[in-house]
């Protein structure tokens, strides 16, 4: 399928050549691309792997897939034999962007190396390369994978109760985090090269930024000297800041501020409460955290959840109940807000940037395998006879393999 409209978003004329697969560098370019980028996805010969990641599908294309690759055009190529990556060699021609994710040294092997062959060829080019450790250093050149470098970047360690033990986070929030300091450091180098005339390589890895999303952790530990742990729903620096229940549905509170604990305090019905010495204040709080969460849990265990929620909100207390997917996907404040994203047969999540004047937009759905690749081709100088013949080469992946 292709665009219904013409690009207008804050990136349109924006051409980027896409090799990545999976989550982070998907994620990635879905944002580049609802925002008017052209993304060209360059497959290959089995496509991307996470059309398989399913039950559910959508005409053999599992949900996975379907989540972040709205907006952009699908050719498949066969990059393991010279005409493939010749093929590349003229996409790149007029691009701005080139991002993969593919085995550190797969590039160079290839001649397509930034250093040894795109940066003189293509001057302009931003090439954005994503691996799990780099290429060098003590795990320099082996795969990285969400869960592993969560828990080798210290979430696991301060995620989960104690009761249940270190615990993976339920997002693949490395991965997308990846997906979205690239999304950051593609902006920064445009912006950049809009002064220099000149492009640049960014090296971006899951381990760099699953370490650099260690807030408040991190400094926890340098300046107190103690390995942080697991708190559960609990804050390391914030009481209260915690899920409690209700007796209609659990819900989250964070009183950030003496002045919150105050009105939550007032909501409760006990506003002596926050008189007490014990918490008069945030570092009180904090030491007392157990008795205050007692006390807070007594209180609330009767209450009707909702009603307590929408009272602390009118009072500035920040507060909400603890929905489920299904509950957020159709909820008020969802709708309202357009992030219900809904296209022919395609839903999904709407675009969270929100542009006065040059909003981002849905225009095509989540593309078949090679959905594009002819089309593709000959917006890019090949002949009917090029094309043809690529196909019948297997150069041009017209089916997955």
């Amino acid at each position: 399928m292709t665009d219904k409209k013409s690009p207008t978003g804050s990136l349109a004329g924006i051409k980027v050549v896409d090799l990545t697969r999976v989550l982070g560098g998907p994620y990635c370019t879905q944002i580049l691309a609802d925002h008017g980028a052209d993304v060209i996805k360059v497959e290959p010969p089995q496509g991307d792997e996470v059309r398989d990641w399913g039950p559910p599908f959508h005409e053999g294309d599992a949900s996975y897939f379907m989540g972040v690759n709205r907006n952009k055009r699908s050719i498949g190529v066969d990059l393991t034999v010279p005409q493939g990556r010749e093929l590349v060699f003229r996409l790149l021609e007029d691009a701005d962007i080139l991002i993969e994710n593919l085995k550190t040294g797969t590039m160079e092997r290839w001649g397509l190396g930034y250093e040894e062959v795109l940066k003189e060829r293509f001057p302009r080019l931003i090439h954005c390369r994503i691996s799990g450790y780099g290429a060098d250093g003590p795990l320099g050149g082996f795969p990285g994978y969400d869960a592993i470098i969560q828990a080798m970047a210290g979430w696991f360690s301060v995620n989960g109760a104690p009761d249940a033990g270190p615990t993976r986070v339920g997002i693949a929030m490395v991965d997308m985090g990846t997906g979205l300091y690239s999304a950051i450091a593609l902006l920064m180098a445009l912006q950049e090269r809009a002064r220099s005339g000149k492009g640049q390589y960014i090296d971006m890895t899951l381990y760099d930024c699953a370490v650099s999303l260690m807030h408040p952790h991190v400094p926890n530990y340098f300046l107190s000297g103690k390995t942080p742990g697991l708190t559960g729903n609990q804050h390391t620096n914030v009481v209260p800041y915690d899920r409690f229940h209700t007796k209609t549905v659990d819900i989250f509170i964070g009183a950030g501020n003496n002045r919150a604990f105050q009105r939550l305090c007032a909501v409760l019905g006990e506003p002596g409460l926050a008189e007490d010495p014990r918490y008069k204040d945030n570092t009180a709080r904090v030491a007392h955290r157990e008795e205050l969460t007692r006390v807070l849990t007594g209180l609330l265990a009767d209450m009707d959840g909702e009603e307590v929620c929408r009272k602390l909100l009118e009072g500035g207390v920040p507060a909400g109940p603890v929905l489920d997917t299904a509950q957020v996907m159709n909820s008020a404040q969802t709708k309202h807000r357009q992030m219900a994203a809904e296209l022919d047969w395609y839903r999904g999540t709407g675009i969270p940037i929100k542009f006065s004047r040059t909003p981002g937009s849905v225009r095509s759905v989540p593309p078949k395998f090679n959905a594009h690749g002819r089309e593709i081709l000959a917006e890019h100088g090949f002949s009917e006879d090029e094309i043809r013949r690529l196909a019948e080469a297997g150069v041009l992946v017209e089916k997955r393999r």
